[in-house]
């Protein structure tokens, strides 16, 4: 497991177009995923013990989020080839068995996470509603730890901002996780 930490944000970068299989047997593509008050894409996958800490509060703020106008997807780049607990049908498997109430989308060519910059999982990119990249920072701070219960809640108080004024916060600290499985050149 090597760790990795997100750059830097390059607020207003906009977000780029994708088509996607999903785990629910239907293609998804950024503009079905498009929120009326924002968008968050997140990168990540079955295997990685960051994310496996922290499925339960990213579904869990998913689906507030979703019930807040706020479109939510998760993407899996991972190469399964070598990573096969991220393949396609461990994938199906993953989303069911957390209760996944937004998409989870397979990037097999990987050219989504290269399109997006991203490099770890999870990685958070949080949008506005105009599609402009407004967070790129971490769930929360928790990272392999449990939560305290009064763990502040990073990326669900950063995209209710988002949803609310368009802007994200201008401080944000980075997402940590294990570095995206890229296949050989």
């Amino acid at each position: 497991m090597v760790a990795t930490e997100t750059p830097k944000i390059e607020f207003g970068a906009t977000a780029p177009p994708f088509a996607l299989p999903g785990t629910d047997g239907r293609s998804w593509d950024l503009g079905d995923i498009r929120g009326v008050r924002g968008t968050l894409v997140m990168f990540i996958c079955n295997h990685c013990p960051y994310v496996k800490t922290a499925i339960d509060r990213i579904v869990s703020d998913g689906k507030s989020l979703l019930d807040e106008g706020v479109g939510v997807v998760a993407i899996c780049s991972n190469d399964a080839v070598h990573y096969p607990d991220d393949s396609f049908p461990n994938m199906v498997r993953f989303a069911e068995a957390h209760g996944f109430p937004f998409p989870y989308l397979h990037d097999e060519d990987q050219s989504v996470a290269q399109s997006y910059g991203a490099v770890c999982t999870p990685d958070f990119f949080g949008f506005n509603a105009k599609l402009e990249l407004q967070y790129r920072g971490r769930l929360d701070a928790a990272r392999m730890g449990a939560p305290p219960p009064d763990l502040r809640r990073d990326l669900l108080e950063a995209m209710r901002q988002i949803a609310r004024s368009g802007q994200g916060p201008a401080d944000q600290i980075p997402s940590i996780g294990c570095s995206i499985k890229w296949k050989a050149a």
